[in-house]
């Protein structure tokens, strides 16, 4: 049986996961959820701490879906770490250039303690780079609904959290945009109908 592993992003934690983990072993796969210190460590900390939990999954394919800062740490695992499984990769509303909403956050010193450690070759930049062969998909979102409507973002298209343009970069084989939040993007049948098939065949279903 092929396994999936879900990583969620900042703030929350594996549970949230549990819909879309729902819809996968529906379509046949094995899930995993990992839970982190989104917070309290860094992007590549956490990386270490997801190591160890994806070498506990037994199978002889492993795919990834990680959303928002999961997509980070995944990044800085496939830095550092030599997966020797075949599987593919889709990011949902990860901001792998950065994410500018950071960036604000982090410049407001009421609020920059809720990024912890996170910033840290994380949601600032300076994420190390996606050197792994393997094919990678990412899941964005044009619903602005969110924490970024509350810090006056830009008109730029963007998932209430992210821009659409932070989700991209030369390395993907395939990029989707969804008309989800950044949240709802995990309770979204069609967002999970999508991973299912980039998994199965590297591809999203359509590119509108």
């Amino acid at each position: 049986m092929e396994a999936v592993i879900l990583i969620h992003g900042i703030w929350m934690k594996s549970i949230i996961m549990q819909p879309m983990a729902a819809r996968l072993r529906k379509a046949g796969f094995q899930t995993h959820c990992f839970s982190y210190p989104s917070v309290y460590k860094t992007p590549a900390q956490n990386a270490r701490l997801f190591a160890r939990f994806a070498r506990s999954v037994s199978a002889d394919k492993v795919h990834f879906v990680a959303h928002s800062l999961g997509g980070i740490v995944l990044m800085h695992y496939f830095h550092e770490n030599k997966e020797t499984r075949p599987g593919r990769v889709v990011m949902l509303g990860s901001p792998v250039k950065g994410s500018s909403n950071a960036k604000i956050i982090n410049n407001l010193p009421l609020f920059r303690l809720a990024l912890g450690e996170s910033i840290e070759q994380g949601l600032l930049g300076d994420i190390p780079a996606w050197g792994n062969q393997r094919q990678l998909g990412m899941i964005a979102g044009s619903k602005s609904l969110g924490v970024g409507n509350l810090l006056g973002r830009s008109h730029a298209p963007n998932d209430g959290a992210v821009l659409i343009e932070e989700t991209r970069i030369p390395q993907l084989a395939d990029h989707i945009t969804l008309p989800v939040s950044h949240s709802g993007m995990l309770l979204s049948a069609k967002v999970s109908e999508q991973i299912i098939h980039f998994i199965e065949n590297g591809y999203f279903l359509f590119n509108p």
